[in-house]
């Protein structure tokens, strides 16, 4: 996850789920040794609605697509990452996989994470005790 300084960046992430759990990627802010999750999605491009942002960001990502996509929510999430202010103002869909199989697949690589990132389904229900981004999604899920 990239902190940009100075401007606010637009952000569109999906709501898949799957047996009462979310797919999330997990992260670990040093400067607060604190661990949490987020969506999975990323940033809206110039020129780009949020839903093509999303189809964009799921294909580079993960190599897939969702279908049956419903814009549920917009947050704005202003935080602090590793140190750096942050702000967002995230697009928030709920969709389904297009392939099946996706379901049954444990743990995803994120192809366009330099740094090893990963996807995992989290229980909805452990969701309340975990630091889960942006900041209100909870309330959607």
């Amino acid at each position: 996850m990239g902190v940009s300084k100075d401007h606010i960046r637009g952000l569109s992430i999906a709501i898949i789920k799957n047996n009462g759990r979310i797919l999330v990627s997990p992260g670990h802010d040093k400067i607060k040794d604190e661990r949490f999750f987020r969506l999975i999605g990323g940033g809206i491009e110039f020129g780009e609605n949020s839903l093509e942002a999303l189809k964009r960001e799921m294909k580079e990502e993960l190599n897939t697509e969702l279908i049956n996509y419903k814009l549920v929510a917009t947050l704005e999430n202003i935080f602090t990452f590793n140190g750096e202010p942050g702000h967002e103002i995230c697009f928030i869909y709920e969709a389904d996989f297009k392939d099946p199989a996706n379901y049954k697949i444990e743990e995803f690589m994120i192809l366009d994470n330099k740094e090893g990132g990963r996807a995992i389904w989290l229980d909805i229900d452990g969701t309340k005790d975990k630091n889960i981004f942006p900041d209100g999604v909870a309330n959607f899920l």
